[in-house]
């Protein structure tokens, strides 16, 4: 076809039409019945070289057009597991809520905004009174430090920011005060503990830093596989200095046990209690992740 543009663009003899169009209904025309239109006009047009022309300008469009790829459908019975179903869709929300968002508030919720606040500051103190830290630095043999205790301390508050994203606009809004109540109870922490305050402010710098670090990271490893995950617990939890590959398994075995079990408790009952339950670090009877028997109450008087 290439030669044939030539051949146009230099308007050559029409012995050479002829010859470079016979060849072209050879071996790259497929269809017979334009071999024979195109066969036919050449043979009534031997002295005509203007119509040859635009015969031949038009095998080169409809050439074009006959060479485009054809698109074939595959079908699959593959069923979607748990992991691959479709999430939620965004909700719906007007043209003020829009405007005021991206102005940095907050719009109308679908619940209190007070009550949601109050389940973010239950739902942290479940990550730090409901874990057994002495279990974890028993384990790992990590150190009892408050840097040790914030590497735990994150690893389930980011458990609980997966589950609450879940839960649309109003998750979100839950996901920002339980960072906030993190933060304050970091800084108490560290004054309680005598830490100088210029030393404290370096040290909550550098932990900002570690923790969105590890947002990242734990994300990347949930939504992959086992070794990304590993990876990711072993940068962020046990600061490179892991060689038992036991531990690891350990962690990656928790951690997705652990998520499995958030994701089994009502969004309801999350945004306006708070309350989540954490299974053992080791189970000692391995079992399926079931849904919590009885469902959190909370109290809204007043509010």
């Amino acid at each position: 076809m290439a030669a044939l543009v030539r051949v146009v663009k230099h308007r050559a003899g029409e012995p050479q039409w002829i010859t470079l169009c016979s060849g072209l209904i050879q071996t790259t025309i497929a269809q017979t019945q334009w071999g024979r239109m195109l066969h036919g006009t050449l043979q009534r047009h031997k002295n005509g070289r203007s119509q040859l022309t635009k015969v031949c300008c038009g095998l080169i469009r409809t050439i074009g057009a006959a060479e485009q790829p054809n698109r074939t459908f595959h079908h699959t019975k593959k069923f979607l597991a748990t992991k691959d179903s479709f999430q939620p869709s965004e909700e719906k929300v007007g043209a003020f809520t829009k405007i005021i968002e991206a102005m940095g508030f907050t719009g109308p919720l679908k619940y209190n905004k007070w009550k949601i606040k109050i389940a973010a500051l239950r739902m942290y103190t479940c990550c730090v009174e409901k874990t057994d830290y002495e279990e974890f630095f028993n384990t790992f043999q990590m150190p009892d430090t408050l840097n040790s205790w914030f590497l735990v301390a994150q690893l389930h508050v980011w458990m609980c920011l997966v589950r609450m994203k879940q839960e649309g606009r109003a998750g979100k809004y839950m996901c920002r005060y339980i960072v906030h109540s993190m933060w304050e109870d970091v800084e108490q922490r560290g004054k309680v503990m005598g830490i100088d305050s210029v030393a404290l402010k370096e040290s909550m710098r550098n932990m900002t830093e570690n923790f969105y670090a590890a947002l990242f990271g734990y994300d990347e490893g949930i939504l992959s596989d086992d070794h990304v995950l590993a990876a990711a617990i072993w940068r962020n939890l046990f600061n490179k200095q892991c060689d038992d590959p036991r531990r690891l398994e350990i962690m990656v075995e928790y951690i997705r046990k652990q998520v499995q079990h958030l994701d089994a408790m009502p969004g309801e009952d999350l945004l306006l209690s708070g309350e989540v339950s954490w299974r053992p670090l080791v189970e000692m009877n391995a079992q399926s992740i079931v849904k919590p028997a009885a469902p959190p109450t909370y109290n809204d008087e007043g509010l």
